[in-house]
């Protein structure tokens, strides 16, 4: 089975996020789960060929362009059609971490997502160790598993679709607030997981143990 990984580089990338690091480590969660996996910096240009090159697997590693690129409506356009004929074909998807403040020019991206960063209300506590929840009664992929502590950032009021389920989360100002979770898109399920910063994040037993039982899933 073969996995693509889109990692934020050119108007994708961004002066905060480690693309180059994360995604391999990303690559490596897939590989050992038995994928070939092939990671692309070529955002636009890749999702627009999901219409006819559609991988088992897509992988979102990705910065928001509307902060750090040039626009390109029509890159946009092209990438929309794309991703929308590759979710409604019933192919999977797994986001991770900054992606939720991508994608703004495809206005179905929050309902495929269920949750996004809106900017001057989302935000995170300093980066850092971090005790993360984990919702062992609701999935099989968090089954059997406990909290764990990551040295990452904790997004913190996304704003999540009514319907998000969450899978893993963390406690801010006595409010819980959603970090990973499971959602169907059509025929097509999709996998978030907001945790994921920079490669510390993955070092993580716990964390890594979520996503490889999610991409046996995601692939199943």
């Amino acid at each position: 089975m073969r996995a693509l990984i889109l990692s934020g580089a050119g108007r994708y990338a961004d002066p905060w996020h480690p693309f180059a690091e994360t995604s391999e480590r990303l690559a490596g969660i897939l590989r050992d789960e038995g994928l070939d996996v092939e990671i692309s910096g070529e955002v636009d240009a890749r999702m627009a060929a999901l219409t006819t090159d559609a991988p088992d697997l897509l992988v979102l590693n990705i910065g928001d362009p509307a902060l750090t690129g040039t626009p390109d409506p029509e890159g946009e356009r092209r990438g929309r059609d794309g991703l929308l004929a590759y979710l409604a074909a019933g192919n999977p998807l797994l986001a991770s971490h900054v992606t939720s403040t991508s994608l703004r020019g495809i206005p179905e991206w929050e309902g495929i997502l269920g949750g996004v960063w809106v900017r001057g209300t989302t935000f995170h506590p300093d980066y850092g160790p971090a005790r993360i929840h984990v919702h062992a009664d609701r999935s099989p992929i968090v089954a059997g598993l406990d909290d764990f502590t990551v040295t990452d950032e904790r997004y913190t009021d996304l704003r999540v679709q009514p319907d998000v389920v969450p899978l893993a989360s963390h406690e801010h100002d006595g409010a819980e607030h959603p970090l990973m979770w499971e959602r169907e898109y059509g025929p097509a399920t999709i996998f978030y997981d907001a945790l994921g910063h920079d490669a510390a994040s993955y070092d993580a037993e716990t964390h890594r143990e979520i996503l490889r039982r999610a991409v046996r899933r995601l692939v199943s």
